[in-house]
């Protein structure tokens, strides 16, 4: 499952650019926070902090306990972090956007899919292992939510394959698309493949000789 981290949040009153530079300046990060009947707030977090939450990060999907501090006051939101602006050309982080989520109402999200074992028909055969889905469009409660999907595709033989419904996917969480879609499958050899179709290509035309019509007259 998603490991829930803490992360501390500061209201953020200024906007535009020469603000936005300013909370940069003092080594944060520009931030905004919306969903779940929450009216959307502007925030700002530390760079650092972040960084840090990244970079040990399996997943895509980071379930964040959102400590917002304004003065004395503080309070908590669950969320889920769901989109990272960098900059292009420096190890800088632009902005951030946490969707607000709550521990009793599902959620939505795409979940990394990731194979691990070598494949019987591609290990002894040499076939070639085949990845149709990336990525898989899952719902679930915040509290299931599962960092990656890990498919053993070792047992696969030439022409196998793994649908969504034989996914491993656990308690509490269900697949979004259809189940009959094609994650993984194991083709045949790229050689024996290209043999086959040169073998067609080259074999010879046979013309058959027609037949005379039954009705028609000898003479």
């Amino acid at each position: 499952m998603a490991k829930q981290v803490k992360l501390t949040a500061r209201p953020r009153s200024e906007s535009g650019r020469n603000a936005v530079k300013s909370v940069r300046a003092r080594g944060s990060v520009p931030a905004v926070i919306y969903g779940h009947h929450t009216t959307p707030a502007n925030l700002e977090v530390s760079h650092r902090e972040l960084e840090i939450l990244l970079s040990h990060a399996v997943g895509e999907n980071i379930l964040v306990d959102l400590e917002i501090q304004d003065g004395s006051n503080k309070s908590s939101q669950l969320s889920l972090i769901q989109e990272v602006q960098r900059h292009t050309l420096r190890p800088q982080i632009l902005h951030v956007d946490f969707q607000a989520v709550s521990m009793t109402e599902k959620i939505s999200a795409d979940i990394t899919i990731e194979p691990f074992g070598e494949a019987d028909g591609v290990k002894n055969f040499g076939g070639l292992l085949e990845q149709s889905i990336r990525s898989l469009a899952i719902q679930c409660l915040p509290q299931d939510l599962p960092e990656i999907i890990k498919v053993d595709v070792s047992a696969l033989k030439i022409g196998d394959s793994i649908h969504v419904r034989d996914l491993p996917l656990p308690k509490g969480v269900e697949a979004d698309v259809d189940a009959d879609l094609t994650v993984f499958i194991v083709a045949e050899p790229a050689v024996a493949s290209e043999a086959t179709t040169t073998a067609a290509a080259a074999a010879p035309e046979v013309i058959k000789e027609k037949k005379a019509d039954a009705g028609s007259d000898k003479k």
